[in-house]
């Protein structure tokens, strides 16, 4: 089955019509998207966006043969002028299935917004889903039988890749592509380093693809660690990075510090912030989380399970440290490091970076501060991909 993408774009395109932001100003060449439209085999058209037979021409096809339209969302604004020769567009009701004299099945997959996800079989036996802007699947049943391509709003929904991945619907080498693409993220390096971390991809207008090829099907890292400093956005990049996948386990590090109210709204603020699929445990016990088998583990953060360490081994005083703490601190780290080496499971762990600031007054503070720069550099040793977080932007140090 073959399938090419004539816009990728969200329903106002992007950039969107005088819109002055920077994610618009820089959204050139490539770059430059026309509302998403699907034109699978040359005779199934998803999605009547204004200028679809010139779209089409430009990719080198047709829309000729095509036998049938159909709209996947509303459409805001005037109606779109259906070319001469096309059937007239409609949207088939949720559940119902459409069979093609050319061989193509089409399900309507019901949504959590209005809209309408299709899921088309070709003649070969291959599968697609699509979906609309802003829409996730509602009511999936789990039946382990994964799509060979997914092309849906990855980046306005994460959670319905999500919900996908939860049902099987998304396996290992499903083609995930993304679509409906608009001006909340700055296009180029950005938008592919994101869609990555999710394993998915964009690729241009007109872009052909056969369905059921996975080559280019991104790897997502097995352990990432996410560095900055204090309201960096260093933990919303790391939620971001879990957010389409299902069951995350969320390790908080940080305790709850009975009494402390503005402890308390910080913790407030991210469990708001993170999916309800996700199932929050407190502890600094990490090394049998990594060594067991589960879910993607999300750890904020390493300066926290470093101050418990410290702790543990009375490192604030200098005769304990002399003692023996030193070497019973390094002998946890290391075993901290040993078992991020050996975790099969996703990881993704958040740290700061304090190296860079101001000398710290005190003995203690300047240990703590060695420390955790012998933590970071050891446990980003053991990570595929480490990244940066200064003023909300993520530089990637390595990966």
């Amino acid at each position: 089955m073959e399938l090419t993408l004539l816009g990728t774009g969200a329903p106002e395109g992007l950039p969107r019509p005088d819109c002055p932001c920077a994610a618009c100003a820089s959204a050139l060449g490539e770059d430059a998207r026309a509302a998403t439209a699907l034109l699978v085999d040359g005779t199934l058209l998803l999605d009547l966006t204004p200028g679809a037979a010139f779209a089409a021409a430009r990719a080198g096809h047709s829309l000729g043969g095509v036998r049938q339209v159909l709209l996947s969302h509303p459409h805001d604004g005037p109606a779109v002028e259906v070319p001469a020769g096309l059937p007239q567009p409609v949207r088939v009701p949720d559940g119902s299935e459409l069979a093609l004299l050319t061989g193509h099945r089409v399900r309507a997959v019901p949504m959590d917004s209005p809209g309408t996800g299709y899921a088309v079989t070709g003649p070969d036996g291959q599968r697609l889903l699509y979906l609309p802007p802003g829409a996730a699947p509602a009511g999936l049943e789990e039946n382990g039988d994964s799509y060979a391509m997914v092309v849906a709003d990855v980046v306005g929904r994460p959670d319905a890749l999500a919900k996908l991945r939860a049902v099987g619907a998304v396996g290992p080498t499903t083609d995930v592509v993304a679509v409906h693409l608009d001006h909340d993220v700055p296009p180029g390096p950005e938008l592919r380093r994101r869609l990555a971390a999710a394993g998915a991809r964009a690729v241009p207008d007109g872009t052909t693809l056969d369905v059921g090829v996975y080559e280019d099907v991104p790897d997502v890292p097995r352990r990432t660690l996410v560095l900055g400093g204090a309201r960096s956005g260093k933990s919303v990049e790391a939620e971001r990075r879990l957010e389409s996948f299902p069951g995350v386990q969320y390790v908080a590090t940080g305790g709850s510090r009975n009494g402390d109210n503005e402890w308390a709204s910080r913790v407030h603020a991210h469990r708001e912030r993170r999916p309800g699929s996700w199932r929050t445990v407190e502890t600094c016990d990490l090394v049998p989380l990594l060594e067991g088998s589960g879910p993607p583990l999300l750890v904020d953060c390493l300066s926290l399970w470093l101050t418990d360490a410290m702790d543990s081994v009375n490192a604030w005083d200098d005769a304990e440290w002399a003692g023996g703490g030193e070497r019973a601190l390094r002998a946890r780290v290391e075993e901290l490091t040993s078992a991020v080496r050996n975790t099969r499971r996703t990881l993704v762990a958040v740290s700061n970076e304090v190296g860079s600031g101001i000398v710290p007054a005190t003995a203690s503070g300047r240990r703590y501060r060695d420390e955790l720069g012998r933590l970071n550099a050891g446990f980003a040793a053991e990570c595929e991909h480490v990244l940066l977080v200064v003023a909300g932007q993520a530089l990637a140090l390595r990966g």
